[in-house]
């Protein structure tokens, strides 16, 4: 049995809350027989409703976010699913451990090809909140992005802290994950998020891939999420 059995299977015993999250954000453990795995657990009951993000759920998005990745062999986000749990349906993320220590921002800072894939994700998936806190390395030193359910609006709203690379020209690897982003969207996001939403996501990859390099902030919103952690 493998831990994402457990997430998916296991019954959620629910042992804590972030306090700080604007929305609710619970700690969580997985058991499936004599086996354990903690999570995040986010049910769409306590999602706060957001003005700009009328559609769908921020569950969805979570779970959107996950698929692109994995769809695009780029295997940044946590395994993350859709499932019912103590206070109904929500996203249930495997959980991540860290150093205590780990300095996120000059690790943030650095020119990393794993970083890099960050980068060209946010830019697909439109994320506008890239924050310190949202990157994550674990034990054995591999990156991770959480707290993706704010993505894939139609309207142009990247924010991030990841800059280091605006207006670098893309390698051919990366022109052939925004070509791919193109050929799979529709056929794994449909369920998840609107047609005007994949739209834009094909819109947006096909301008990258004819300005033939990363995206620079823009002039008309914040480029960096407040606060940045």
């Amino acid at each position: 049995m493998d831990k994402h059995q457990v997430i998916t299977e296991g019954e959620l015993d629910v042992e804590g809350r972030f306090i700080d999250a604007s929305n609710a954000t619970l700690f969580a453990v997985a058991k499936l027989g004599n086996q354990e795995a903690k999570v995040i657990y986010k049910p769409v009951a306590g999602e706060r409703p957001l003005w700009d993000f009328p559609d769908g759920n921020l569950a969805q998005r979570e779970r959107a976010a996950y698929l692109l990745s994995e769809g695009l062999g780029l295997h940044l986000v946590p395994f993350t699913i859709l499932r019912d749990g103590p206070f109904g349906v929500g996203s249930v993320q495997e959980w991540i451990e860290m150093e205590e220590d780990f300095d996120v921002v000059a690790f943030a800072s650095a020119d990393t090809q794993e970083l890099r894939k960050m980068v060209l994700l946010d830019a697909i998936i439109n994320n506008t909140d890239r924050k310190y806190g949202h990157i994550l390395v674990d034990l054995n030193g591999r990156i991770f992005g959480c707290d993706h359910g704010v993505t894939f609006h139609a309207d142009p709203k990247l924010r991030t802290v990841l800059w280091q690379w605006a207006g670098e020209e893309f390698t051919a690897e990366e022109i052939s994950v925004l070509q791919k982003s193109i050929e799979i969207a529709e056929s794994i996001l449909s369920d998840l998020i609107t047609k005007e939403e994949i739209q834009a996501l094909n819109e947006r990859s096909t301008e990258m891939i004819h300005a033939g390099a990363f995206p620079y902030p823009s002039e008309e919103w914040p480029a960096i999420p407040w606060p940045p952690f």
